[in-house]
């Protein structure tokens, strides 16, 4: 009996020898290059994330600003360049006359001086608003940015022309599959290379939509990035990429990283065959990804040499902390 159970023991020795030689991040080549930084928003105007809602006005809880740019402007675009993005992340709605603006909230009342739902207006209407006027660090007592802002809110047409060889992750913030649609429509008028440097992501059904038009750029939903990390924690020691991983943006909370096979290197390197960016954010609790990489003590959880992508609302503080890797 005692040798039927060694015989017995021999496969599964053997198949857990397996599991540990392909997925050893110590037998793995670390990819080349330095991080990659992604920008949400910019160089934009930092707040408290505690007990932000999706009705929250962040723009009336806003630090004591220290630097004068406006997230989702052209001017924090640049800014942030500058700072060492990578990548940077924007937001667009469809206007009345068939654009995109380029401005994060759903409806105007909380950052600028105007009034109702964001797609309701002409881009025209939306370039005269002052997108400066509700930011306050103190209450309502002082409004720094009012006035400051008049004809900030740009197009996706300003972004791509003023940026033409930057890379940009673009936000549908609706769940509209039209919209993913609308997107598609416009993009597959720029040309490949242009395309190849912009990623999409937002809704299910106007990611899914977008990329039954255009499989050819990177696109991610809440659906696909679930499905691809969730599968390969399930089979991704065998080495197999799941199809909801390919030709996408996988974002990792750092929290989830440990759990992910050959993480972080191997991780990277069978993403990178896939056609995919992976991208680390902020730790995984309410299913929110706006959290991102923001303080040194965050950064220096991130694996010795990790040459992923970095999310962070704070690239003026990122930025210096990569830099002198490069």
């Amino acid at each position: 009996m005692k040798r039927i159970f060694r015989i017995a023991g021999v496969p599964a020795l053997l198949f857990a020898g397996f599991i540990y030689l392909n997925n050893a991040d110590w037998l793995t080549s670390a990819p080349a290059g330095s991080p990659v930084l992604l920008a949400h928003r910019g160089l934009a105007q930092t707040f408290d994330l505690d007990g932000v809602t999706n009705d929250s006005c962040t723009a009336a809880r806003i630090h004591a600003p220290t630097h004068p740019y406006l997230e989702n402007t052209l001017a924090s675009m640049a800014a942030a360049f500058r700072a060492g993005a990578d990548i940077v992340e924007l937001d667009v709605h469809p206007t009345t006359d068939g654009r995109f603006a380029v401005f994060h909230d759903w409806t105007l009342d909380c950052r600028t001086d105007g009034r109702g739902v964001t797609r309701d207006h002409s881009l025209t209407a939306l370039k005269a608003l002052d997108a400066g006027y509700g930011y306050t660090a103190d209450g309502g007592k002082t409004f720094p940015f009012r006035g400051k802002g008049v004809g900030l809110i740009p197009s996706l047409d300003d972004v791509v022309g003023t940026f033409p060889d930057r890379r940009f992750l673009i936000h549908i913030k609706s769940n509209d599959p039209h919209e993913g649609e609308q997107l598609a429509s416009y993009l597959a008028t720029q040309q490949p290379a242009q395309r190849a440097r912009l990623i999409v992501y937002g809704g299910n059904l106007p990611v899914e939509r977008f990329h039954q038009r255009l499989p050819d750029t990177r696109a991610m939903s809440h659906a696909s990035l679930t499905q691809c990390l969730l599968r390969y924690i399930a089979i991704g020691w065998s080495g197999y990429v799941p199809a909801a991983c390919d030709h996408s943006l996988v974002l990792v909370p750092i929290n989830v990283a440990p759990w992910l096979w050959n993480w972080p290197n191997g991780f990277l390197n069978r993403m990178a065959r896939a056609g995919s960016i992976v991208v680390v954010v902020g730790p995984y609790s309410s299913g929110e990804f706006s959290r991102g990489i923001d303080s040194e003590a965050e950064f220096a959880r991130l694996p010795h040499g990790f040459a992923g992508g970095i999310w962070t609302n704070r690239i003026d503080q990122i930025g210096a902390l990569v830099r002198p890797r490069h």
